[in-house]
């Protein structure tokens, strides 16, 4: 049996034209005589012939075709005389049986013909099967552990997803792979998941307890506020704590208990104040016999006066109102439209008239006189000064105030004018400069003063939580009436003279009746303290300015608010109607602008921009022409649109 020749004699699969020079230079070596070196000569032409082979016969092994290492090279170069003579090459060898061959690759010359035979694959290795195993002697597969969803609360009936419990529990139990004895696998919740179920947790007790809070019934009475804390073992008040802060404490810490389910301890201490309060009107009842709390608290023979005139003084001017309101709207000749829209073309044309200095400290009011000759401005210095108008010069001083001066007012009938200062005291003035009545009774600083439309009576707003009515000629207090839980700021009277408007720190404006000393329309809409407040002179429109930074207009016939105005981007200091006619409303705020509005659709018309600071006031002349604005950096600005070139003569068709 003939072996095979070496991997190297094989045939390659793969045709080849490069041939080693180490190859070459080893074959002319061997056929040269010693001493005779053979000429250099050009390379002969390379065939890329492929003889056929048995290649493409491949015979499978296992079903496994081996692939075959690269062919051993052959020197590409040698000249005619170099080479092996054909008769002594060996023929090609027979081809393997069981193993692929790839094609020889040949190098033809012109006197020789080289082969090289590829490479004997190794034979395949042939894995040994698995012995077979009966199906009863073989390990039981123990199935992976079946999914089973947390743990839900007592009393829901969904999961955290939404889905009903009822079919989950369904679609698990009828699972193949679920089996009874394997203990069921549980979620694992991260820390932040944990948290941020803790906190959705907190916000709903938060909410509930709100709602069982507000469902509950809380004494109003200060006083006994106070004893039910006492009662529940809780500190009766606490340090800067308030009469409504109070009451809010109680009220959560009584839902706090009824949350416990402490319900006996609510319900005894209830029993016992009830308890305390029937004996006391028993002792009472028993020494002196029945009492009878009257709801109102009596007045004085003044106020019942005062009352009696302000009623004769408004029956008249609202009657004059009503017929003149019917007259504009009935009569062809009166064009209410056509008149408001010069007067607003009018307002478009304002411009800054005058800048004057007015104090060394800030400003803090001013008001026009019915003539609108003079100006009045008060300063945190202590100090009332009078401006002549148009050119802003300083008619007089008005020095009495202690502490620094926070409103000024002039009356409508005449010249006198009424100042509030942080003193807790009121005075009045005429316009040379003499004191006239000084007002003393509140408990704290005075925030505005108003003059009632008869100039009969001054009203006061105070951080004492009350305001007041003064007796003008006789300084007498007519009337103290509470009614706002924090400190009143403002305060003005209608243009009949039977209404005046309240505003405070509480977010709340009260309308009063002057002649019966009710509070008829509590307005609730700002979220923070109400600043400013003002009739209009169509008698039923209020508008109110607070530090929400709204303006809010309030229909007192339907008795709610009309239009919210969203007017700066700072609080509202003060709000003001055009007085004639109520063409306009006219808005202050501490953004240091003072805006315009239309009164028909309460639209912007015009920002008096030109402060340097915070606008504390404003005040409208009697016939519209001038607005004035006062401010923090000490300067006061005079607008008009006068001076702009214009007729002022109104042609309605």
């Amino acid at each position: 049996m003939e072996e095979p020749p070496p991997p190297s004699s094989l045939p390659s699969s793969e045709p080849t034209n490069s041939v080693s020079p180490q190859g070459l230079d080893s074959s002319i070596s061997a056929i040269a005589p010693p001493g005779l070196t053979a000429p250099p000569a050009a390379p002969p032409p390379i065939s890329t012939e492929t003889p056929p082979t048995l290649a493409a016969l491949p015979v499978a092994v296992s079903s496994v075709i081996l692939p075959l290492p690269p062919p051993a090279s052959v020197p590409p170069f040698a000249s005619p005389g170099a080479l092996t003579p054909p008769s002594a090459i060996p023929p090609p060898p027979p081809p393997l049986p069981a193993v692929p061959l790839a094609p020889r690759t040949a190098i033809s010359t012109e006197n020789s013909v080289a082969s090289v035979p590829p490479p004997i694959a190794p034979p395949p290795v042939i894995v040994p099967r698995p012995p077979f195993v009966p199906a009863s002697a073989r390990p039981p597969v123990v199935p992976p552990p079946a999914f089973v969803p947390p743990a839900r609360h007592v009393g829901e009936g969904n999961d955290e997803h939404g889905h009903n419990s009822d079919s989950g529990d369904e679609s698990s139990s009828s699972s193949p792979d679920r089996r009874e004895d394997s203990p069921p696998a549980e979620y694992e919740i991260t820390e932040e998941s944990r948290k941020v179920r803790e906190r959705q947790e907190q916000a709903v007790q938060e909410l509930l307890m709100r709602r069982r809070a507000y469902a509950l019934a809380v004494p109003t009475n200060d006083s006994a506020v106070r004893a039910r804390l006492r009662r529940l073992n809780e500190p009766v008040t606490l340090f800067g704590e308030r009469e409504m802060e109070r009451r809010d404490r109680l009220r959560t810490l009584m839902a706090k208990l009824d949350a416990e389910g402490q319900l006996e301890k609510l319900m005894k201490v209830q029993e016992e104040e009830e308890a305390v309060a029937n004996a006391a009107a028993e002792e009472v009842q028993d020494m002196e016999g029945p009492q009878a709390y009257p709801f109102l608290t009596e007045g004085s023979q003044e106020l019942l006066k005062a009352r009696t005139e302000i009623m004769k003084f408004s029956l008249p001017r609202a009657a004059a109102r009503i017929r003149r309101a019917k007259r504009r709207r009935e009569d062809p000749d009166e064009d209410e439209d056509e008149e408001l829209n010069y007067v607003l073309k009018q307002t478009e044309r304002i411009i800054m008239d005058c800048s004057e200095i007015g104090d060394d400290r800030p400003l803090s009011g001013c008001s026009f006189s019915p003539d609108a000759t003079l100006l009045a401005t008060s300063a945190w210095s202590g100090v009332t000064k009078l401006w002549s108008i148009p050119d802003i010069k300083k008619v007089t001083t008005l020095k009495g105030h202690t502490e620094r001066v926070t409103d000024v007012a002039f009356s409508p009938t005449n010249k006198h004018l009424a100042t509030a200062s942080a003193d807790r005291n009121a005075m009045l003035w005429n316009a040379e400069g003499v004191l006239l009545k000084t007002y003393k009774g509140h408990l704290d600083r005075l925030a505005r003063v108003a003059f009632h439309p008869s100039g009969l009576y001054i009203g006061t707003a105070s951080f004492d939580k009350t305001w007041r009515l003064w007796d003008v000629n006789t300084g007498i207090e007519l009337l103290l009436q509470e009614g706002h839980s924090r400190s009143v700021y403002g305060i003005a009277f209608q243009g009949d003279g039977s209404l005046v408007a309240t505003c405070g720190l509480d977010a709340l404006a009260r309308v009063w009746d002057l002649r019966t000393g009710r509070s008829i329309l509590a307005l609730e809409g700002h979220v923070k303290p109400v600043l400013g407040i003002d009739f209009s002179p169509n008698g039923y429109h209020l508008a109110t300015g607070g530090e929400d930074h709204t303006c809010r207009i309030w229909d007192m016939r339907k008795k709610q608010s009309i239009y919210v105005i969203p007017a700066h981007s700072h609080l509202i200091s003060q709000v003001k109607f055009e007085p004639q006619e109520g063409y306009f409303l006219v808005t202050a705020s501490y953004d240091n602008t003072a805006k315009v509005w239309s009164a028909r659709d309460f639209k912007p018309i015009k920002t008096l921009a030109g402060h340097e600071a915070k606008v504390t006031s404003v005040d409208v002349a009697a016939d519209g022409q001038y607005i004035a604005t006062v401010s923090h950096d000490r300067t006061i600005k005079l607008w008009s649109s006068n001076n702009n070139g214009n007729s002022n003569d109104m042609n309605i068709d």
